[in-house]
């Protein structure tokens, strides 16, 4: 469903936030991009859902190259970033219809889900005050609740637990399960290293752009746990 190839990124200066990197995300996946702070987790999500353009490699959706045919992804793809930027002048429910009219959403359809999703988050009774009125994870969950409104087969995440209470994290994380039985391809970034070790069947970890590790996380893991993984593949390098 998501295949990122070769792909580059270089900032100005010379700095190359992602060098390389090559992974696949196939559907049913729920597939954890894990690193450091300014490993190049964002910087690559960024790419994907065509916010940053990139220098070299390709990024594909389904088969279709993002640089070439850019709408028809974005239209199979669903983007939460890690501090959603809103329409705070809205309300809620206006900015959810707004979501639903860009994808082309009915009038029934949209009032079904987004009355099925508020209900599961336990956000309907603020869709009609402002946004600017929201908390961090109240907006955290409006973003979300916008994403799914078209059912996306591609559900990009930059650390969707961050700002969100515990019940409302395991609602997420039961909603990530539902869909990928549904056939939705989830690719994730987070820091939550037991999350992404319970929930996810595939995992990458990148350093300084790098991409250090990926595949199935039971056969990267081993015996082992996630966190130890994790170490053992971004400690700095030692002399031969």
């Amino acid at each position: 469903m998501l295949e990122i190839r070769n792909l580059t990124k270089v900032y100005k200066g010379g700095k190359k936030a992602v060098d390389n990197l090559s992974l696949k995300v196939s559907a049913g996946d729920i597939y954890g991009f894990i690193g450091h702070n300014g490993a190049g987790k964002t910087t690559t999500i960024k790419c994907v859902v065509g916010i940053h353009n990139f220098d070299e490699g390709d990024i594909y959706v389904d088969g279709i190259s993002v640089k070439d045919e850019p709408i028809k992804c974005k239209s199979m793809i669903a983007y939460v970033p890690d501090n959603p930027d809103l329409y705070e002048y809205l309300t809620g429910i206006q900015y959810l219809n707004f979501i639903a009219d860009v994808f082309g959403i009915s009038s029934s359809e949209r009032e079904e889900r987004i009355k099925k999703e508020a209900e599961e988050l336990e956000l309907m009774p603020a869709l009609g005050d402002l946004i600017s009125s929201y908390s961090h994870g109240m907006k955290q969950k409006l973003a979300i609740i916008g994403a799914l409104i078209h059912v996306p087969r591609l559900l990009i995440l930059d650390e969707p637990f961050v700002g969100l209470d515990p019940k409302a994290s395991l609602t997420i994380k039961n909603k990530m399960k539902e869909l990928c039985s549904q056939g939705t391809a989830i690719f994730f970034s987070t820091h939550v290293l037991d999350v992404a070790e319970k929930i996810c069947n595939k995992i990458a970890i990148i350093k300084d752009g790098v991409l250090m590790a990926s595949g199935n996380t039971n056969d990267l893991i081993g015996t082992e746990s996630l966190e130890s993984l994790f170490m053992e593949v971004t400690e700095d390098d030692k002399t031969n």
